[in-house]
């Protein structure tokens, strides 16, 4: 049985555990599959992921990020007020109508398509902050590991294997993959977290 250290190891461990010559060519799909899912929920989005924002603004227009994923936090680069708040296009539009000249500080972000809008419409100088960036998909030529190999080894392994499900229906391992899954995946929710208050006992700030 192999130790799961990066991409290679883990193909090699979900196909001992499956004990099928014929999904050999099916691993890295089942890999694949997994990563993908897990990436579109939010819930598992953490610390490790985080990329600093750093676009320009021209015309009240940033940018987004190829590898974006979600945004924790924006400000514009010396701007001196609070984070800008994220609302929706819809909100964005009818609040600042993108015909309709605005000023004052810019306070609010939404995203349209491949861009980031700002409101009021008068936004310019450079987005920074922090957004949750995807990783590169896990393989064997220079990706072959990332946070989750090296600190949730099961995590990768269980889930890769239940989405083998759909050749190996009503194994009797399933159930049991599936629990384990849960574990390590409640563990790693938990450890993301807390980091946000690594360090120190959570306040409750007032605004």
């Amino acid at each position: 049985m192999a130790v799961i250290s990066n991409y290679t190891n883990l193909l090699t461990t979900i196909g001992d555990y499956l004990a099928r010559s014929d999904l050999t060519s099916f691993l890295p799909n089942f890999v694949q599959n997994w990563e993908e899912r897990f990436y579109r929920e939010s819930d598992n989005w953490g610390s490790w992921m985080e990329a600093a924002l750093n676009v320009t603004i021209t015309n009240n227009v940033a940018a987004v990020p190829v590898d974006y994923l979600g945004l924790k936090t924006s400000y514009i680069s010396g701007q001196s007020s609070p984070p800008l708040k994220r609302i929706s296009l819809d909100q964005m539009l009818q609040r600042y109508p993108r015909a309709v000249a605005s000023s004052g500080p810019t306070a609010y972000i939404a995203r349209n398509a491949t861009n980031f809008i700002f409101g009021p419409v008068s936004a310019s100088g450079t987005l920074a902050g922090t957004y949750y960036a995807k990783p590169t998909v896990l393989r064997s030529d220079g990706d072959g590991s990332n946070f989750l190999i090296t600190d949730c080894p099961d995590l990768c392994l269980y889930g890769s294997l239940l989405e083998a499900e759909v050749f190996i229906k009503n194994d009797k391992r399933l159930p049991t993959w599936s629990q384990l899954y849960s574990v390590a995946l409640d563990a790693y929710r938990s450890r993301m977290r807390s980091e946000d208050y690594s360090g120190s006992p959570p306040h409750t700030v007032v605004v």
